[in-house]
């Protein structure tokens, strides 16, 4: 226990430079307090004390601006930076070495049952405002740029940003927008229009060859 309490300490000194003391850091990272929080509140959750393990959750959120659910598994070393807004579904899961920023909400889509919260692999960073909804998975490695709206599995080693989330690199490379395999729904209203353009252009030639055949006759 007072291992992991030290690891959550050196992990907030390893990625807030801010940081100057472990008296600061420990009465005053509400991240860390919501970290705290949240292992208690999931062990209770583990034993089906469910309406405790929300209560804890729900001071936990007052007291903090952070909103885990008892449910989520976390990983080890996460870093909340800021992190009023924070909200982390029943079914989320949290690998190893995360970095979340204010606003994030790692979500769902509907109403389903079962597991309809993402899974965030190792090493990944989610800037500010980002929103992961669904039960899919970012890979390892991965950046979600600040207010982007991920919707569909992201493979490891990406950069994805906007609405929806695109990915803009991966492997260190950039990435073609045309194939890559987030969705843009602006692509594919111009493939869409672009088919419409070819069958009135074919209908178009039709009606031509027909008239041409008439006064020929």
């Amino acid at each position: 226990m007072f291992k992991k309490i030290r690891s959550d300490i050196q992990t907030v000194f390893e990625n807030d430079p801010a940081a100057r003391s472990w008296f600061e850091v420990v009465f005053t990272y509400s991240g860390l307090h919501a970290i705290w929080a949240h292992r208690f509140a999931h062990n209770l959750y583990k034993r089906r004390w469910y309406s405790l393990a929300r209560f804890v959750s729900q001071v936990s959120r007052f007291m903090t601006g952070i909103e885990i659910h008892p449910g989520a598994t976390i990983g080890e070393r996460l870093f909340i930076d800021h992190g009023m807004g924070v909200v982390i579904g029943e079914t989320c899961e949290i690998g190893d070495d995360v970095v979340i920023y204010q606003g994030v909400t790692l979500g769902g889509t509907g109403k389903e049952k079962g597991k309809r919260h993402p899974t965030i692999g190792n090493n990944v960073v989610i800037s500010s405002g980002a929103k992961v909804l669904g039960s899919f998975r970012v890979g390892d490695q991965s950046n979600i740029g600040a207010n982007s709206v991920v919707l569909k599995e992201v493979p490891a080693n990406s950069t994805v940003v906007g609405i929806p989330g695109r990915i803009v690199k991966q492997d260190g490379r950039r990435v073609d927008r045309l194939n890559q395999q987030l969705p843009d729904p602006v692509i594919d209203s111009l493939r869409s229009m672009q088919r419409e353009i070819e069958r009135l252009q074919e209908e178009v030639r039709t009606l031509q060859n027909t008239r041409e055949s008439e006064k020929c006759t």
